[in-house]
């Protein structure tokens, strides 16, 4: 039987759960069924990327009064969207599934009105709140989802601690678009890539992490190693791409980027914003490793993205990324040891330890596709239904 499967995501720009919504549209698509996905669209200009399936922008509008209003604003306009869209399209979804807290919380007051039957919630990871508020926004958005899903198993264990939920395993993949091997005009792009980014024959080692500047992302711990890097390689360059989120991290900016001038990086760093995803593929292959020691994380699709594109990783040594790597695959590191991950990024550039990183690290891919992915949501939908 084919599905017509309505998937929910907070952004039209590139983020973890954004990729993994589309990714995994496109391979339920793939395999017969009809998968529609409805983005929150805060500027207007829709996806981040071409597709081959169904997709709604949600409108949504500026607003200036803090994130708590924010949120409710976000929600309501989900549930202002749906209530139009499901009076034009009287054939409902099979399924409702949210890849987020506000698109859930969206769907729990849609339920809650009967105007859909029932939702899935897929948690890639599980924010520490302060806000009242929004902490009752989260456990609403799993408490109250018919299934709550998880793609690591760090999450899952907690769900399982804090919620009483066992929640249902779904892996992640990785497209095949990224590969060691460049097509002719990705090769071009690695030109562009270069000249746009002011990067010089002799700049070299290029480190690369994506996601952003914000606390989670550990951005200023990874700036000072890098600047004990630029002790001992003066021609070293730093990419941060990436930066489309919904909450607003501009006092932990701010200090990042102080602390680029009082360590004289400004000419070391690259902060090229969200990069357009045809541009993607070069971007990796540009880079001699790829740094991401982050704090929290629900997977880390960059991670994969990286290692199939045939760069050295190094990150976090803690979950979820001790789930998929090991030593012998990439170079963990404690995430908030400054000087282990300056050091880490000194030996990872060493070209024995490179390979032998490339090369072990190679199998990891053979294990995510975004087709089994699809089969292991398919299974529980029909469960559902």
């Amino acid at each position: 039987m084919s599905l017509k499967i309505a998937l929910l995501t907070y952004a039209t720009k590139p983020r973890g759960s954004v990729v993994h919504t589309l990714e995994l549209a496109d391979a339920l698509a793939k395999l017969g069924h009809q998968p529609a996905v409805f983005a929150l669209d805060k500027d207007g200009k829709g996806l981040y990327r071409n597709v081959s399936f169904k997709t709604y922008a949600v409108p949504a509008s500026p607003c200036d009064q803090g994130i708590e209003q924010l949120i409710k604003q976000r929600i309501e306009e989900f549930v202002t969207f749906f209530d139009v869209f499901l009076q034009q399209h009287p054939q409902p979804y099979d399924i409702y599934h949210a890849q987020d807290c506000l698109s859930a919380n969206a769907l729990a007051a849609l339920k809650a009105q009967g105007k859909i039957a029932r939702f899935v919630r897929t948690v890639h990871h599980i924010e520490n709140f302060k806000s009242p508020y929004l902490q009752s926004c989260q456990e609403k958005s799993i408490y109250q989802s018919d299934r709550c899903l998880c793609v690591s198993q760090v999450w899952q264990q907690a769900l399982q601690k804090d919620y009483g939920i066992q929640a249902h395993r779904v892996t992640n993949g990785v497209s095949s678009r990224f590969s060691p091997q460049p097509t002719k005009r990705e090769q071009a792009l690695h030109s562009t890539l270069k000249k746009d980014y002011g990067l010089s024959p002799s700049a070299r080692p290029i480190y690369l992490t994506i996601g952003g500047i914000e606390p989670r992302k550990n951005s200023i711990r990874l700036l000072k190693a890098f600047a004990q890097v630029r002790q001992q390689k003066p021609d070293a360059k730093l990419i941060i791409a990436g930066g489309a989120t919904l909450f607003d991290y501009q006092d932990y900016r701010q200090d990042f980027m102080a602390l680029v001038k009082e360590l004289n990086l400004t000419d070391a760093l690259v902060l090229p914003g969200v990069v357009a995803d045809d541009a993607l593929p070069a971007l990796y292959r540009l880079a001699d490793a790829f740094v991401f020691p982050s704090m929290q994380e629900g997977w880390g699709l960059v991670v994969l993205e990286a290692i199939a594109s045939g760069i050295p990783v190094l990150t976090a040594n803690q979950a979820p990324f001790t789930e998929f790597l090991s030593n012998s695959s990439a170079h963990l590191v404690n995430p908030t040891d400054i000087d282990a991950i300056a050091q880490a990024m000194t030996s990872i550039i060493n070209p024995t330890i490179s390979q032998q990183l490339i090369q072990n690290s190679k199998k990891i891919i053979e294990r995510y596709s975004w087709e089994a992915s699809a089969k292991q949501h398919l299974n529980l939908y029909y469960q559902l239904v």
